[in-house]
């Protein structure tokens, strides 16, 4: 069975279709099969996520689905069960903080998939070419609901906002004293964990490539500043 089938079979057989329903379905059914838990938990995250964000901005825009469509390549038969949750996400009265505490409750003391998730959630905002204040509040108040530190959420957000004018130290989590050969070190360790493969192992899609290749870019461009500015 797919993750898509396994998202709709939670969403209607979980009583009176409550978020918080369909996240201990999660939790008990893949007791024994992790892999299968995050990835299913990594999807159910995002969907519901991305619906109260379009409810807090009160659009969605055909940018910000095709956006959708990056991260999740929905076969055309298992795009109700998608549907359905999204739908239910959008209509439950549970504000998106209270959804955000329950995802963070699917990834116990896992900062990196959580942000995961809000690099894709990132990605989906700014598809229309802006940010807009009702979602940079959304995202600033999930990253804070996760638990991310303040560091780590300014360096996601420069990723994507501004990563060709942010410091190029701060975008490689490093720091300016370092000498030539720990930068290096360090970059090359960067590159090797926010691979493609190294995130599908998390439990991110496949599709998630769209991001990995965003955040590699942006990691080897202030690399390619540091390099040039250190005669490297």
């Amino acid at each position: 069975m797919s993750v898509w089938s396994r998202i709709g079979e939670f969403v209607s057989q979980t009583a009176g279709n409550a978020f918080s329903a369909v996240v201990e379905a999660v939790r008990t059914r893949f007791e024994g099969d992790p892999e299968t838990r995050r990835q299913v938990s990594f999807s159910i995250a995002m969907i519901a996520l991305s619906a109260k964000m379009a409810k807090a901005d009160g659009v969605v825009t055909p940018d910000e689905i095709d956006a959708f469509r990056d991260i999740f390549a929905i076969p055309e038969a298992e795009a109700n069960n998608v549907a359905r949750l999204y739908n239910l996400a959008k209509r439950d009265v549970s504000g998106f903080i209270s959804y955000a505490s329950q995802v963070r409750q699917l990834f116990p003391g896992d900062r990196q998939i959580l942000e995961d998730v809000l690099d894709g959630l990132f990605h989906i905002a700014k598809a229309d070419g802006v940010i807009h204040d009702k979602e940079m509040a959304f995202l600033d108040a999930v990253a804070d609901t996760f638990g991310i530190e303040v560091r780590s959420y300014e360096r996601i957000k420069l990723r994507h906002l501004h990563p060709e004018e942010g410091d190029p130290y701060e975008l490689l989590e490093a720091e300016p004293g370092w000498d030539d050969d720990t930068l290096k070190r360090h970059y090359r360790s960067l590159v090797s964990r926010n691979h493609p493969d190294r995130m599908m192992a998390r439990g991110v899609p496949e599709e998630f490539v769209a991001i990995a290749n965003e955040r590699l870019a942006a990691i080897n461009g202030a690399w390619e500043n540091i390099r040039k500015e250190r005669g490297l």
